[in-house]
């Protein structure tokens, strides 16, 4: 069998793309999985993953100055919209999750990723309901980040969606950043 090569890109490309965000423990990575499942071609793009590909010299964010782990906050914000970008381009809708809670950061996305809509949807359970989740989860967090709700509603609070989802159910959570987005569910 002779290999061919395939076109990667579809007419027309997916609705843009979703930036899913909130503090640690806001369900952000549980929430992109389940909102991707229901479309009928998609991705979800844990920027936690992204950062975990650097073998040596990487850097995960500190509540100290750390010049070089802010460097990496870029990095792999630049990474998820290259693959946001590709994925848009061959037709799946992608789900990134990151933490954003400044304006310099959201400000990158959207300037960097260009392949359509970035609808940004920003979860709310709360610090205390995000502590709790911290807690009860099987990865470890090192520090406590809820005080990041403070500079997030802060720097971000003309941001138009926001999700208070700390009664909600995961299900009811992708219910409302889908009514929010006016992003349709494509499952066949």
């Amino acid at each position: 069998m002779a290999w061919a090569e395939v076109p990667v890109d579809t007419k027309p490309p997916a609705a843009g793309a979703v930036l899913l965000t909130g503090i640690p423990g806001s369900g952000k990575s549980t929430v992109a999985a389940a909102l991707a499942a229901r479309f009928a071609a998609s991705a979800h793009i844990e920027v936690d993953a992204l950062q975990e590909l650097i073998v040596s010299g990487g850097r995960w964010p500190s509540p100290d100055p750390d010049e070089e782990a802010d460097r990496q906050i870029f990095l792999r914000a630049r990474n998820a919209c290259l693959l946001a970008d590709s994925f848009v381009a061959a037709g799946f809708l992608p789900v990134i999750d990151d933490v954003v809670v400044r304006r310099a950061h959201l400000d990158f996305y959207r300037a960097t990723l260009t392949a359509g809509p970035l609808h940004r949807v920003i979860l709310v359970p709360g610090a205390e309901k995000a502590r709790e989740r911290n807690l009860a989860r099987d990865k470890r967090l090192t520090t406590d980040w809820s005080f990041l709700e403070t500079a997030m509603r802060d720097e971000l609070a003309d941001e138009k969606i926001w999700i208070h989802s700390a009664a909600l159910t995961v299900d009811e959570t992708v219910d409302a950043v889908l009514s929010a987005t006016g992003l349709t569910p494509t499952v066949s």
